[in-house]
């Protein structure tokens, strides 16, 4: 797995921001690309009330304490999007210091899921390929479109 540091802008940090300058914690998460055989990959928007309300992303969520990787995406996917996945792959790490935290996204790819897309929390989907056409694209979420498209070459 590759682990970058990334700002919520785009470019490097000017600092470690996994060192003791900076006390935030780091906030985990799990991501799931869900993946159609034809390369298309699922985005969905960040929902009203939320940082970055609007923005295009992957779908996932926070990684409750006691809670594995794969349990917590299974968790989140069906909280938020109403489907129960198959097995996910841990692919890439991300570390990216937004304005309001320091998250540590773990993205994982899906390529089975069940049940019917329900967008739970009032939030848009739509399946893309490269480049994208929806926009914007929340910060964390660019890199995987770029090691997407690396995979496709």
């Amino acid at each position: 797995m590759t682990n970058h540091i990334l700002q919520a802008d785009g470019h490097l940090p000017r600092h470690d921001a996994a060192s003791p300058q900076d006390p935030r914690k780091i906030v985990d998460v799990a991501v799931g690309i869900l993946l159609q055989t034809d390369g298309r990959f699922l985005m969905t928007t960040r929902p009203e009330g939320k940082v970055y309300a609007g923005y295009w992303e992957f779908p996932g969520g926070k990684i409750e304490r006691g809670e594995t990787l794969e349990a917590a995406l299974r968790r989140e996917l069906q909280e938020e999007i109403g489907i129960t996945i198959g097995a996910a792959h841990p692919w890439k790490e991300q570390i990216v210091d937004y304005p309001h935290a320091l998250v540590r996204l773990h993205f994982c790819k899906v390529q089975v899921w069940q049940g019917e897309f329900e967008m739970r929390e009032g939030q848009h989907m739509q399946w893309q390929q490269l480049p994208p056409s929806v926009s914007p694209i929340l910060p964390g979420a660019i890199p995987v479109l770029e090691w997407l498209a690396e995979e496709q070459r």
